[in-house]
């Protein structure tokens, strides 16, 4: 069984490699979802891999960033560059950068991310058929399904053991991007599950519950050290440890207590997990949990009334002093603290964050340069930090002073970095050629703001212009029966209709509502479906085509199975990720005939996908494919910014509750998963003729979760037709940028 750490800098690779890891995963210059200060150069990495070469061990790159089709040419040569530097995998999330490997860099061996949501053998097997020698699995499983897939599958199976947990399933959150475009699944997370939340009527969000707040989405870090033996005997080929952020002593410690446990004999597991656990403790990681491995309710994965920082907790800063140019601050120590150790600075209760190394601490009127844990003391701050009336400082512990010097001079970097330009420019026409290939020209990438219906382009400054939806075409989302007979006045295109319990149970009755709008249906799959509930989903399937319906739209895209050998048609839901050119021709190329473009896109990358895709329309590939898809977009609604599996007790289930700046949200249990919305919708609606201008398909008005009646079906006709005066609503990321 593999051990396998993390490095986001030269001093935690060694420290890995140094405390016992088999393998090393790194971040890809560029593309990997992690937002480090400074990704690892090419070089680096090179130079790296033949280290771990050189002494039997292995190393991984992270290439798991969701890719713009502007970014394509600079993937393309990064992922020659790669090829010549042979690692031993590339971690990937994209499906399009995975066509690009497969098609072009064949010689890479492919291991899909967790952030391809693999929560089931279904998702397993697909994504070992699109070329993965490895699969991640999703971190919201236990055991016994981990059991149950890896009994189904032959592919080598990872799994998370140790580190930071996300609240919502990897490769479906959208909270981060809705607030500001920064998306997780670029790497760019600005963490909202670390926010204190209150709930509406109970006063401003505020720490440790004052003021009715709580840290609702805080997940404790994952700790497995206790299943490492029940994975090893399931079967599971690697164990990962989260932490491309964390430090080297965090790196060396965690990995030096996975390699007490797979080492020990059975007969001393008590004591190599005891003292493993004690090396947890030092690593000055969050609280820590079993996450998702005995439970999937595990009631001690969130510490509500707790802001989940990072380090160990020194204490609650007395008085803050500001004199002479210093500002100080004076505390009884929770635990032991040395002059050089990193600390970070939280103040409650807006939940901001400083990070800073301690340069001085005084007992007394006496410098000192360590004191053990209840010593009284006062320490220096940063001179930015100045708390208001009312607010709480927090410090806590993040890393030690490092004694050790940095080992960069073990690895080559020189020599690799002579050995890349030299390749690089042999291999230049080659890569010129690959690029012309995938993408248009280098015009078209560069083309100005898309033009509209009528030809002309948008105004500069983001101003709908006039023209409604200028007849394009437009599909009603809903999970409600009551709203399908309230919606069918409104005369949508298409109805697109949840896969959950209630309507599904009604598939008869809402075809003979219909009558021949039927054939106009879309039945649409959730994105996630555990192992235990397979069977049930394909039996459902079933009974849905026999009531007569052809149409369904896939939440994840290993569903496409639950339909081999039948005539149906089949749409892809935006949980796709599709967020290039290349990506949507995967989806074409597994069967689907129509599919939603990411939701996260701003109008610019939109843009460039949409001409990056139909520019060549009509085309046929060499492979004999046409890229023909019908392309659509969510263009209003309050879509799930969280999807989680965890149902806590302390959840203000269908109540807006706040966030530190006062957003409003509501949090809603369905269908077994808890969801996360903003209470506001966000509406394209005006702007529909320029996306019916840039080649936009099809446009998804999704009411799952609003009150629906005459009134608001009248204001719906009035936003698509462009008439009306409403009050204007958020635009997600449309106006934009994705970051």
């Amino acid at each position: 069984m593999e051990l396998l750490a993390p490095a986001g800098t030269n001093e935690n690779f060694h420290a890995a490699i140094e405390a016992g890891a088999d393998a090393v995963y790194v971040g890809a210059p560029g593309f990997n979802a992690r937002n480090l200060a400074r990704d690892l150069r090419l070089e680096e990495i090179g130079a790296m891999i033949r280290f771990c070469h050189e002494r039997g061990r292995k190393l991984y790159i992270a290439a798991n960033s969701l890719i713009l089709e502007r970014e394509l040419p600079q993937v393309i040569e990064h992922l020659a560059m790669l090829d010549f530097l042979a690692p031993d995998a590339l971690i990937v999330q994209d499906l399009g950068l995975i066509r690009l490997i497969r098609r072009h860099f064949p010689r890479l061996k492919l291991h899909a991310s967790t952030l391809m949501t693999a929560h089931n053998s279904l998702a397993v097997r697909f994504l070992a058929d699109l070329g993965c020698e490895r699969v991640v699995l999703a971190r919201e499983l236990t055991i016994r399904e981990i059991g149950a897939i890896r009994s189904r599958v032959e592919v080598d199976l990872e799994v998370f053991v140790h580190g930071a947990m996300c609240f919502s399933y990897s490769g479906l959150c959208l909270f981060s991007s809705f607030l500001g475009g920064k998306s997780g699944l670029r790497g760019r997370c600005v963490q909202p599950c670390r926010r204190a939340y209150a709930a509406s009527g109970k006063g401003r969000a505020g720490a440790g519950g004052k003021g009715g707040g709580s840290y609702l989405f805080s997940m404790n870090d994952l700790s497995g050290l206790a299943t490492v033996p029940m994975l090893k005997e399931i079967g599971i080929a690697s164990l990962k440890i989260e932490g491309r952020l964390r430090s080297a002593h965090y790196v060396r410690t965690v990995v030096g207590a996975y390699r007490l446990v797979l080492d020990a004999d059975p007969a001393d597991m008590a004591d190599a997990l005891a003292r493993a656990e004690e090396l947890v403790r030092q690593a000055m990681s969050r609280k820590v949990s079993s996450g998702f491995f005995s439970s999937p309710q595990p009631p001690d994965a969130i510490s509500p009334h707790h802001s989940g920082n990072i380090g160990l907790h020194l204490g609650r800063a007395g008085k803050v002093l500001a004199a002479g140019g210093e500002v100080s601050c004076t505390l009884v120590l929770k635990e032991d603290l040395a002059v050089g150790d990193r600390l970070r600075l939280h103040l409650e209760p807006s939940g901001e964050r400083l990070a800073f190394t301690l340069k001085a601490m005084f007992a007394g009127r006496e410098a000192i340069a360590a004191a053990p844990a209840a010593t009284p003391v006062r320490i220096t701050l940063p001179v930015d930090c100045q708390p208001k009336k009312g607010q709480a400082v927090e410090l806590y512990k993040v890393d030690i002073a490092s004694s050790e010097p940095a080992r960069a001079e073990q690895l080559p970097v020189s020599t690799v970095k002579l050995e890349l330009e030299g390749y690089r420019r042999r291999v230049a026409r080659r890569l010129h050629k690959i690029v012309l290939e995938v993408v248009q020209t280098a015009e078209t990438a560069k083309d100005e703001r898309p033009r509209q219906a009528d030809g002309r382009r948008p105004s500069r400054r983001g101003q709908p212009q006039p023209g409604g939806r200028s007849g394009i075409e437009w599909w009603l989302q809903t999970d409600s029966f009551r709203v399908l007979q309230a919606g069918l006045s409104a005369n949508p295109d298409r109805f697109l209709l949840s896969f959950v319990k209630d309507l599904v149970g009604q598939a008869g009755q809402i075809r003979r509502l219909l009558g021949n709008r039927a054939r106009n249906v879309v039945w649409a799959l959730p994105p996630v479906i555990h192992e235990q509930d397979l069977v049930k989903f394909g039996k459902q399937v079933q009974a849905v085509l026999r009531s007569g319906f052809r149409s369904f739209q896939i939440g994840h895209v290993s569903q496409a199975a639950f339909f081999a050998g039948e005539r149906v048609h089949l749409c892809g839901d935006f949980t796709l990720n599709l967020l290039n050119s290349q990506a949507v021709r995967v989806a074409g190329e597994i069967g689907l005939q129509s599919v939603q473009l990411c939701i996260e896109a701003d109008r610019e990358s939109l843009g460039e996908l949409i001409r990056g895709y139909k520019g060549t329309l009509g085309e046929q590939g060499r492979e004999g494919e046409s890229r023909n898809l019908r392309l659509g977009l969510t263009v209003y609604g309050t879509p799930a910014l969280f999807t989680a599996r965890i149902a806590a007790s302390h959840f203000p289930y269908d109540r807006p509750v706040l966030s530190p700046k006062g957003e409003q949200f509501v949090i809603r249990r369905r269908e077994g998963y808890t969801q996360t919305h903003s209470l506001r919708p966000f509406s394209l609606l005006p702007y529909l003729a320029e996306l019916k201008g840039m080649g936009l398909d099809y446009a998804v008005v999704d009411v799952r979760g609003e009150r629906v009646d005459g009134r608001m079906l009248d204001e719906l006709r009035e936003r698509l037709a462009g008439t009306g005066r409403y009050a204007k609503l958020p635009t997600f990321n449309y106006l934009g940028r994705l970051e």
